[in-house]
Parts: structure tokens; sequence; C-alpha cells
């Protein structure tokens, strides 16, 4: 059997879809040629690109009126290409971002080499919440209290801190907080496809393919069509949305083999019954695993209820000294890359689409085990 895959990303990918890529590897369909020797511009690959962008249109109710592109430079360019494509809406070069985690300050720091970024709402400080004190990026500031410009080009919002394992469940409406005009952008990296997304809120959401989509190397971004075509001066031709948007992803040569396994990642999830089929196996796998945690003494789990990611799960052994002993007993019990992110410590299980409630259970056994023998 092989092993439980805990890994944030790359992650697990569906056995099935390895298996097929490999009979396919060196001729796709009989025509002789693997994805990586087509041209991207020929009937084998269009075919290819064309069913992939139709079943993740499919998967996730993407509206007509949205463009849907892949790219490349994964979530991180995105930082980047996101505002030279939005901050000119307007002429204000203004932005808005909800600083919620690492992964949302990387976005800030980044637009704020292209215009007026500034922070709407920040968890970087303890708060007390339901008589808790919660640690800094454990919690999530209410929208209610976000102070968004009415001149802002858009708000920017990471959907799931994969790092610091915080999500934001439910999006907020920007007409009811007050800014209707002002569009709501998603970094959904960690846990794209694993929820529906509502598009009466997300006017533009983002994610690299590795966490639930497929391998690094390709990015689906989801654009409302009005906000293409507002590109700085300075934003390079091939992250130009028009661009990408008017040539169908093909402007430049895309990664042709990441879309390939992406686009079969997609069929995957169609036999799976779909989004919200994966959406209820991914709400049993997160609530068995902190249930556990919450009924231990031995573990901890700091990320407060509310908001605590399906997708990635970080927890740390109150005794950790025991760290090291803890990953690797787990390693030689199959269970792999549990090690949290160097910047936070402890562990994290990162469940994604791929992995079964089988590994969570697994995963749960071993720590049982091993808190009864240094409990």
């Amino acid at each position: 059997m092989r092993p439980w895959n805990f890994s944030a990303g790359p992650s697990a990918l569906p056995l099935e879809v390895l298996q097929q890529a490999a009979a396919e590897m060196t001729d796709w369909h009989g025509c002789g040629m693997s994805v990586m020797e087509m041209s991207h511009r020929g009937k084998q690959f269009m075919q290819i690109a064309q069913e992939a962008q139709a079943d993740l249109r499919e998967l996730l109710a993407v509206p007509d009126d949205y463009s849907v592109m892949f790219m490349q430079g994964g979530a991180t360019a995105e930082n980047a290409i996101l505002p030279l494509n939005l901050m000119g809406r307007g002429g204000a070069l203004k932005a808005d971002y909800v600083l919620s985690g690492i992964w949302s300050n990387k976005s800030h720091k980044e637009a704020q080499r292209y215009g007026d970024a500034a922070v709407a709402a920040s968890s970087g400080a303890a708060a007390v919440i339901d008589g808790v004190t919660q640690d800094p990026w454990t919690w999530f500031p209410e929208p209610e209290q976000w102070r968004i410009r009415a001149d802002a080009a858009y708000l920017h919002l990471c959907g799931n801190e994969t790092i610091g394992g915080v999500e934001f469940a439910t999006w907020p409406d920007m007409a009811t907080l007050g800014v209707p005009n002002v569009p709501l952008v998603v970094d959904a990296s960690s846990h794209f496809l694993s929820r529906p997304i509502d598009f009466s809120k997300a006017a533009l959401v983002y994610a690299g393919a590795q966490k639930n989509a497929g391998p690094a190397g390709v990015t689906m971004v989801l654009a409302r069509r009005d906000l293409i075509g507002h590109a700085l001066p300075a934003c390079p031709s091939a992250f130009d949305y028009a661009n990408v948007d008017g040539a169908n992803s093909m402007f430049n040569t895309p990664p042709t083999y990441a879309m390939y396994i992406a686009g079969l990642v997609f069929k995957w999830i169609k036999r799976q019954g779909g989004v919200a089929a994966l959406e209820k196996a991914n709400i049993a796998k997160s609530q068995a695993l902190y249930a556990y945690l919450d009924g231990s003494d031995f573990y901890l789990a700091r990320v407060h209820p509310k908001v605590r990611s399906r997708m990635n799960a970080p927890f740390f052994l109150r005794d950790e000294s025991l760290n090291g002993e803890f990953l690797a007993q787990a390693e030689s019990a199959g269970l792999m890359q549990l090690k949290g992110h160097k910047s936070v410590g402890g562990m994290r299980a990162s469940i994604y689409n791929a992995l079964p409630m089988e590994g969570v259970q697994a995963l749960i056994s071993f720590m049982q085990e091993f808190e009864r023998r240094h409990g």
C-alpha cells in the first residue's frame, strides 16, 4: 500500500490520475506522442485544454461572464500579476488587503510595489474571542470591522492560510459591507475545488494547482470579465489578463503537461460526484481529526474552532521535545510529511481531496498509540 501523504503542497494526487498519466506517458490516445511533446496549438492538446476548461467551468458552476484562464507562475506570481492587472481600475492605484497569515502578508507586501496597498484588517495581534485569548494568526477579523476604501480597485482575501490553518468559510458580500463597487478577490489556492464557490460574492478567484487541482506549474484564474483590460503599462504582456483571456490561455506556450494532469483531476472529481460530494467528505475528515485533537490533553490545536481549515490542520505536541520522535515514527508507519512549516513549528496534516478518510483514520490511530506510550 502507498503511504499516506500529508504534504501541504505539492500534495497527494489521486492514484487513478497517476495511473492514467503513466499509461498515457508515451502515447496519448494513440497519437504516438506524449502530451509533453505536443504542440500547444495542435489538435490533440487543444482537445485536452478545451475539456479541462469546460470541466472546471462545470465543476464550479462558473458564470458565463467569467473568464477561466490557465496561467503560469503559481499563486506567488499572481501576487504581482493581480495588482498589475487590477490596480489600474478607476485610476486611483489603490487596493485593500485583509491579513490573516503568512500568505496574505506576502500578497500584501508584493502589491505595495505597484500602488497604495492598504491593510483593511489584520489578525496579527492576540485577541480575546469567546472569552479565550487567541494567538496572532489563529483567528479572523469579523468583516464588519474591516476598513475598506470605497475607491479601492479591489479587496484581497486569502480564503485559506495553508501554513496557519485558518479558513474563511463564508466570503463576505461587498454590498452588505457598504462597498458594492469594490470587487472581492480571493486567493483560494489551498481550498480550491474542496468546496463550491459563490461567484455572487467573488469577482476574481485564483489558485495554484498543487493542492487539489494538479501538479505545480499551472494556476487557475477565474475572473469576471469587466475586471479584464485594466492592466498597468508595466504589466508584462504574457501576464496581461486581456491577452490571456483573448487567446484562450494560449497567448504563449502554457504549462501543457500540468494542464493535462489538472484536466485528469477534474474528471476524477466529476467521478466522485463533484465538488459538493468532496466538500461533504472534507467536512467529515476534518471533523474527525479536530474532534480527536480537542479530546486530547497530549496534543494542542491553537486555531479558533470557528475558523479552522478543513484542508490544513496544524497541531502541536504539548511536550515538543517529542517532535523528532513523533515524526520519525509517523514516517515509519507510512504517514508522510507531517512536519509543520518552519515559521510555525509543530505538525501539520494537510488533508486535501485526494487523501481519503482512511488516511485520516490512520493518522488518528497512530496519534492515539503515540499518546498511549508517551502520555
